[in-house]
């Protein structure tokens, strides 16, 4: 046998060892973590620097693993948990532009903070100041530290972005090679994901749901060593909906002049005209059935906790939706409301020349705190004014603190949420809760693709 082959074999067998025990010992301190430490398969290798995961695999150098192993063995169970995590919430799927960096660096400092707060002696090492530094600072802005929420810091406060603290966070956080992930082989001018990658990210999507149930059913034990895991799962796993696809919920079926292509054939169509002339045996449908949006209402809060930013970029998302042709007709009945503790402007919308020229001179009133109850006690005074023939609905850009309704009222009624931090609001049951993401609002060009869309009621 040649030599070099029997090293090479001798460096994996012992990299499987050393990893085997690593998923046993995470394993007897966390139960509910069984199906996403047997997600990965071990793969050795001296082509990686580092050690990192394609979603399939846990791929390592032998020689950084050897290194970590004897510098203390508690780090080789952090490693791998590390990428454990990085599958468990999708990371390894998801890439931003243009700061991609910053976004990697956000995973890293969401999985490292998030072990550091789980009472596990797999993986519990000495405490640094440093560490606690940055989770009291990130826990100053959000509630829960998960990696979308620490990108948002990142990329919005100019001490973060400063080289030194970067420098300084990245040799600190960021333990493992991200070179695998599915999320670099996205096409630029097709970003979507590859079909063997897609198909890693519904496996991983299966296991992280399983993990979120297996918690929940062994609520004391995740609790007591958990840390935040449960909750970061619980957000990480939100359903997700395309924006259109809700806003076209409160869509009326009308019936608009146009050739119905569906409801025609044109081979008899051509026969006709072929045999007789000018007589085709089966005229064109004239108009068809659409499902239009003519009628809702749109109540901004304009209290001192909600971002004039993100009201505007709320708003222009709408109007972009609004103006397709598919979803808006010539002639709406739109009422778009400001309201803090009571309604401060009423603006009525009937074209599409209108909602232009309102978005044009768009300017934020108020500031003064919230209360839910006078905006929908004067919807129902236009209803009763005859002021609406159909209307559909009621959309509620807010933080979510304020005094809510006790009545349901005689419309669809959505609030609508930019933060993590409406997780905790109190929406009735009546109401649907609908949570876009604020780096969906910020992005440029064609937002709002992810929105976590929940029923109130399915709620604990």
């Amino acid at each position: 046998m040649d030599v070099r082959e029997d090293i090479g074999r001798r460096f994996t067998e012992v990299s499987v060892q050393i990893l085997t025990a690593s998923r046993n010992e995470l394993y007897m301190d966390q139960h509910y973590l069984a199906l996403a430490l047997g997600g990965l398969e071990f793969a050795v290798t001296t082509q990686l620097e580092g050690i990192g995961t394609d979603g399939e695999h846990l791929v390592v150098n032998p020689k950084v693993l050897a290194d970590l192993y004897e510098r203390n063995r508690l780090l080789v169970n952090r490693i791998y948990l590390h990428q454990v995590y990085h599958c468990l919430f999708r990371h390894i799927f998801k890439r931003i532009r243009p700061r991609q960096e910053y976004w990697m660096l956000a995973c890293d400092i969401a999985v490292e903070l998030l072990m550091d707060s789980q009472n596990m002696r797999s993986v519990r090492t000495a405490r640094n100041r440093f560490r606690e530094n940055v989770r009291e600072e990130l826990t100053r802005k959000l509630r829960v530290l998960n990696a979308e929420g620490i990108y948002r810091v990142l990329t919005e406060g100019a001490e973060w972005s400063e080289p030194s603290r970067l420098a300084r966070l990245r040799q600190e956080f960021c333990v493992d090679n991200h070179s695998l992930w599915p999320a670099w082989k996205i096409d630029e001018k097709h970003p979507k994901l590859p079909p063997k990658s897609v198909i890693l990210k519904n496996k991983w999507d299966d296991i992280s749901s399983k993990t979120q149930t297996d918690m929940e059913s062994f609520s004391s034990e995740a609790s007591s060593g958990g840390g935040d895991l449960l909750e970061e799962t619980r957000v990480e796993n939100r359903e997700r909906y395309e924006y259109r696809a809700f806003l076209r919920k409160f869509a009326a079926i009308r019936e608009e002049m146009h050739i119905d292509m569906d409801s025609w054939d044109s081979i008899l169509y051509s026969l006709g005209l072929q045999m007789y002339g000018n007589m085709p045996l089966i005229e064109p449908v004239e108009s068809r059935e659409v499902k239009k949006i003519d009628e809702f209402v749109i109540v901004i809060d304009t209290s001192m906790s909600v971002s004039g930013r993100l009201v505007h970029s709320f708003l222009e998302q709408t109007y972009s939706i609004l103006s397709e042709s598919e979803s808006y007709l010539h002639k709406v009945n739109i009422r778009i409301l400001q309201c803090d503790e009571q309604v401060l402007s009423d603006e009525k919308i009937t074209s599409r020349q209108e909602l232009e020229e309102y978005m044009e001179h768009f300017r934020l009133l108020g500031e003064g705190g919230t209360d839910f109850r006078p905006a929908f006690e004067y919807v129902e005074k236009l209803i009763l004014e005859n002021q609406f023939q159909d209307l559909r609905g009621l959309l509620y850009f807010t933080d979510g603190k304020g005094i809510y309704p006790k009545k349901r009222p005689p419309f669809e009624t959505a609030f609508i949420f930019c933060e993590e931090s409406c997780e905790t609001a109190q929406v009735p049951p009546w109401a649907i809760r609908l949570i876009l993401p604020r780096e969906d609002l910020e992005v440029d060009g064609k937002n709002l693709k992810d929105a976590r869309f929940v029923w109130a009621q399915d709620e604990d």
